[in-house]
């Protein structure tokens, strides 16, 4: 980032200046790179946005208020992010359609039952979580994309906690719409991407208007208006000046995992989770939530007896050892487990076995208080 700053810096497709070329061509590079990373059929399927939340209201806002309408409805999970549910509710209430919740099982993973019984023909747009963020459990996507296919809806899916930890097929999971955020995954804040494919973003309305996502802007100087014609994809969905030197950033991010390998990292944070809870359950005060058994990513849901979540937060603080308190933006799976908050603790590829033996060592001694 420092390197294109010092050497690059321009704006892209807007000039034919070197650094503009230079520029234009690092970006589109990065492009081909995410598309490659996830496996997209085209780099045009590829949009650049600031982040999982960016991304998400550019489909809701577009389908929401151009393609759906009263007697829709959009099926959400309670183990969602609110990223994943305040803009469908926005567009819902604007719109008239219908939004369907689908229920969390006690240990924290999504009821199959419920989800096969609440999709209907009236179904329009499944929204769903790859891996949840307060409790790690990774879900069946393949299968739940298939189910709502048969149903002739399109999936959406917050792949935000599960493209920085494990390996990610768009074609093979078959989902119409994946979404993720940079800075989960080693690469600057800001910058994130919405995967669509390509003829679901043709039809659709963009969200942002401004330069860059049209084509032509025509003064009708009888009817005093403006017509309007798109830009081709992916810049259709791209207005004003991008996240550029983000984009690079999460190229060279994406490289650095790949040589690492996607495989390796979940293994080993698989290997770290599996430890720490082994240790975290020799502490007597410690409770788990969500399941801790099944398929899931590093990320460990606890809370700690006569202590809030933000007490052991600020009390491992101290220790020099950072994890999150609070809802995790998911207070409606928090009231499936009864929790006022939560603490959080999740690895990845740089935390060691000797990081998670100190985190044991501060958590007895929190204990001991």
């Amino acid at each position: 980032m420092v390197d294109f700053y010092e050497n690059n810096n321009a704006n892209v497709h807007r000039g034919v200046h070197t650094l503009a070329l230079e520029a234009t061509e690092m970006y589109e590079q990065s492009r081909e790179c995410v598309a490659k990373f996830i496996n997209a059929k085209e780099s045009c399927e590829i949009i650049f946005v600031r982040g999982t939340t960016e991304a998400i209201n550019v489909v809701a806002y577009s389908l929401g208020l151009n393609d759906l309408k009263e007697g829709d409805e959009v099926l959400i999970s309670l183990m969602e992010h609110h990223s994943n549910i305040v803009p469908w509710e926005i567009t819902a209430k604007i719109h008239g359609f219908k939004i369907n919740y689908v229920d969390v099982t006690s240990d924290g993973l999504l009821n199959i039952q419920d989800f096969e019984n609440k999709i209907t023909s009236k179904t329009k747009i499944v929204c769903l979580s790859h891996v949840s963020n307060v409790t790690g459990v990774v879900n069946d996507i393949k299968k739940l994309a298939k189910i709502a296919h048969a149903h002739g809806a399109i999936i959406l899916v917050d792949g935000a906690q599960s493209v920085p930890h494990m390996p990610v097929d768009v074609q093979n999971l078959d989902v119409d719409f994946l979404v993720f955020s940079g800075h989960k995954m080693l690469s600057p804040t800001g910058i994130g991407v919405l995967y669509g494919k390509k003829e679901l973003l043709q039809k659709m309305t963009p969200f942002q208007g401004g330069g860059e996502m049209i084509k032509d802007v025509i003064f009708d100087s009888i009817t005093q208006s403006c017509n309007i014609s798109w830009n081709e994809l992916p810049w259709k969905f791209e207005a004003g000046t991008p996240n550029i030197c983000g984009a690079v950033g999460l190229a060279t991010a994406i490289n650095y995992l790949k040589k690492v390998g996607m495989d390796n990292i979940l293994a080993h944070e698989q290997a770290l989770t599996k430890y720490a809870i082994d240790g975290m359950k020799n502490l007597s005060k410690v409770s788990f939530y969500g399941s801790i058994d099944s398929n899931k990513c590093g990320i460990i849901t606890f809370s700690f007896a006569d202590l809030s979540s933000h007490d052991v937060a600020l009390l491992c603080d101290s220790y020099g050892i950072a994890i999150r308190s609070g809802y995790h933006c998911a207070q409606p799976l928090h009231q499936i487990f009864k929790l006022q908050s939560s603490a959080r603790a999740s690895f990845y590829l740089y935390n060691t076995i000797e990081e998670i033996n100190r985190f044991l060592e501060v958590l007895q001694e929190i204990q001991n208080f």
